[in-house]
């Protein structure tokens, strides 16, 4: 096909190439300010794998922790050494180019007004809920787009490469490559491959393995021990340990408008049944469903410490984006085409203000608040800080300390008493009055009576940054204290 006919495919696929560029600019402008609102992130999780990014230069075994994933972190850990405000940059950016991807992939597949890909991606309000955080999700999505554009391009051993690093960024990677080896091998088979070519096709799914076999070599290598996977793994992570609950199986039913986006569900449904009479994204379909059963049943068992979330349904959101585009026109009609626009930006809105209804990324403000109110005392420069023990990551991020210094702090009361009686002179304690009760079963009543003193206390009433709303609840305003407490 010579240059002319690709563009003029080009433009039939996406007849407003400038469309992709303005909807960028949106997000770019939007995301800054999200970045600069919101200087945290809604759950822990983000400053904790940022923390391990940041110090695995200094400590290797961050890059093979089985709860921090060792191609998320090693690929973090640059950004990561420019601070935190640096790596929530380079996770927009990460971001922006999983949606150019989508769109690209929407070309491939011949979806119309491919430049749609990028807001159906970004503003459903749970991606656009990581857009802008150090979560191991987003990384995810693009590996996964790649690898589909990899493929729908004819270069399926590299698409089974790319699958293969998918375990080294989240757990999701495992089922994904299964699938994608059933896919592989059963895809030959119906069209008639046997004998030698099959056999090569099935030699070519065994590199479905490459990435946790480099994994195993490489931590064993580096520390000694082959099972180091086994050894390193999250003790809330065991089967059957309910440590984050259990859900009914139609949880994540009910999740769709958070996953797909609230105003776009029919045009979701629709996509599945114009693909499927297609034939053109069965594979998208079939990864869609599989992480979507997947989860369902870990959450309603509560296996491996599934905790319900919908953010895991990132890994996948370039496949809901292209399935959402495949129905984008399902009703038909002028009276649909006229309520598309309102709807994208309709769309938008409820993801920004549904951020700023997350109560915990408000505690970034107090740490803020209460550390400078720290390092204006005399104590900030007369006391000695050997070691930092923190209930909230961004805490040590704003002090800018070694994430090693933790203690092994755990749920078990009585074992945390007895460590914080035992910790050295020097050490400074930056508590807060949510998470640290709820994950510790510590308060800072209880570093009072193990001989800590009490430097800088206060208490907050913290409401969203666009919506300051004052009632009490879930979605109303967060009431929090956070103290310093030093020994």
């Amino acid at each position: 096909m010579d240059i002319t006919s690709r563009l003029k495919k080009a433009l039939k696929a996406n007849p407003n190439p400038g469309q992709l560029m303005v909807w960028s600019l949106i997000v770019l402008l939007l995301g800054t300010a999200s970045i600069i609102l919101y200087p945290d992130a809604d759950q822990l999780d983000s400053s904790y794998h940022f923390l391990l990014a940041r110090w695995s230069w200094r400590h290797p075994e961050y890059l093979l922790s089985v709860w921090g994933r060792p191609l998320f972190t090693l690929i973090y850990s640059i950004p990561a050494q420019w601070g935190y405000v640096a790596t929530k940059i380079f996770t927009l950016a990460i971001s922006l180019t999983t949606a150019w991807q989508c769109s690209r992939l929407a070309e491939r597949l011949g979806l119309p007004q491919s430049s749609l890909a990028l807001p159906l991606l970004l503003f459903t309000p749970i991606f656009w809920q990581l857009s802008t955080g150090v979560y191991t999700e987003t990384l995810f999505g693009l590996f996964l787009v790649v690898a589909l554009r990899l493929r729908h391009e004819g270069y399926d051993f590299g698409a089974i490469l790319v699958i293969s690093l998918l375990i080294l960024i989240r757990p999701e990677g495992l089922f994904i490559g299964l699938l994608w080896g059933a896919w592989h091998v059963g895809a030959a088979m119906l069209s008639g491959v046997r004998g030698w070519q099959l056999a090569v096709r099935t030699f070519e799914g065994l590199f479905l393995a490459s990435g946790i076999a480099l994994w195993v070599l490489g931590a064993w290598l580096m520390t000694g021990d082959p099972l180091w996977i086994l050894h390193n793994w999250p003790p809330d992570w065991n089967p059957g340990s309910q440590a984050n609950g259990t859900g009914p199986i139609w949880w994540y039913t009910l999740l769709l408008p958070l996953i797909v986006g609230p105003f776009w569900l029919p045009a979701f449904f629709a996509g599945h049944q114009k693909l499927w009479r297609t034939r053109s994204f069965l594979l998208g379909g079939a990864v869609f469903w599989t992480i979507f059963i997947v989860h369902s049943i870990l959450y309603l068992r509560g296996w491996f410490g599934a905790a319900g979330y919908s953010r895991y349904f990132v890994c996948i959101a370039p496949v809901t984006a292209l399935i959402t585009l495949a129905g984008w026109d399902w009703p038909g009609g002028l009276r649909w085409q006229r309520w598309r626009g309102p709807c994208l930006v309709a769309g938008l809105l409820v993801s920004i203000i549904t951020l700023d209804l997350l109560p915990h990324g408000r505690d970034a403000l107090a740490i803020r608040d209460l550390y400078q109110s720290y390092v204006q005392t005399p104590a900030a420069s007369s006391l000695p800080v050997e070691r930092l023990i923190t209930s909230q990551g961004y805490m040590r991020i704003i002090f800018d300390r070694d994430h090693w210094e933790m203690p092994g702090l755990t749920a078990n009361r009585a074992d945390n008493l007895d460590l914080i009686r035992r910790l050295p002179p020097g050490t400074l304690i930056f508590w807060d009055g949510q998470t640290g009760p709820a994950w510790y079963h510590l308060t800072p009543q209880d570093f009072e009576n193990a001989g800590f003193k009490t430097l800088v206390s206060r208490q907050y009433l913290l409401t969203g940054r666009i919506l300051p709303i004052t009632w009490k609840g879930s979605l109303g305003a967060r009431h929090q204290s956070m103290h310093l407490l030093y020994r």
